[in-house]
């Protein structure tokens, strides 16, 4: 909006291969008839105005959503969490409405709302994590789901509601949401997680542990034996500092493993 877009473009984004001979004078048909609809009595000076034999819509004197939602997201990248997080939930709640609705068979809508799609999750994503940042758990959790229904191969849509359940005291909840990325990423994309999702599990894993003794014991015991079969020395943490031995850790991880065998 405001660059003149040439006659050739929009024949190729409309009609592509199908174009022919007449197409030129479809488009002027068509373009006749949105400036009657948008600027009755006033089609040569009004928003749409012919230019450098193309189009253009002048900004000041149109408003369109798209270009609303899209200011909203700017203002919000400059702007303090508080106020960031009003903008964004703007945005979102402007853009909520499907984008070209009603151009339900054209490719050019289809790459259009891809496009939009991309921008509205990456925008959930930001209003996850400043509500995250605002000590607004509920809600980052809500903005992160959003994302991840959305686009469940974007990795920090994940990450924000990992992290957004371990912030709102709900491990179990970020476990399960992580066992789910897991497979995903594996069955769609053939890896697994990244470093900083990983971590955030791994954080939900110890405090799901410290709130039940023995789970505590066994995550120390198997972090041990991780460390100790990978070859890397012993990091700081509860693991080092249970004074485990290779022996001691294995008996604790093998009692736990026949009771959990005898239970199911």
């Amino acid at each position: 909006m405001g660059n003149p877009v040439s006659k050739s473009r929009i024949i190729d984004i409309l009609w592509g291969s199908s174009a022919g001979g007449g197409t030129v004078a479809t488009l002027e048909s068509y373009v006749s008839g949105i400036r009657r609809a948008i600027q009755p009595g006033n089609t040569k000076n009004g928003p749409l105005r012919t230019a450098n034999g193309g189009y253009l819509l002048d900004p000041e004197l149109v408003d369109l959503d798209l270009s609303k939602f899209r200011q909203l997201v700017r203002n919000a990248s400059h702007a303090s969490p508080e106020e960031a997080y009003a903008l964004l939930a703007d945005a979102l709640e402007l853009s909520a409405d499907p984008l070209l609705g009603s151009e339900l068979a054209a490719d050019w809508a289809d790459e259009a709302r891809t496009r939009h799609l991309a921008e509205r999750v990456a925008a959930q994503i930001h209003a996850a994590e400043t509500a995250a940042l605002l000590n607004r758990p509920t809600e980052s959790v809500r903005l992160a789901r959003a994302a991840v229904a959305s686009d469940p191969l974007n990795e920090r849509a994940w990450t924000v509601l990992v992290t957004a359940y371990e912030l709102a005291g709900l491990p179990a909840e970020g476990l399960a949401a992580y066992a789910r990325c897991r497979r995903i990423f594996d069955r769609d994309l053939g890896c697994a997680p990244g470093p900083a999702l990983q971590a955030a599990h791994l954080r939900l894993l110890r405090q799901r542990a410290e709130a039940d003794v023995e789970l505590s014991e066994v995550m120390a015991a198997l972090l041990y034996l991780g460390e100790t079969l990978s070859g890397r020395r012993q990091p700081p943490g509860f693991a080092a500092e249970a004074g485990l031995t290779r022996e001691h850790a294995g008996r604790i991880v093998d009692s736990f493993l026949q009771r959990a065998r005898a239970a199911v």
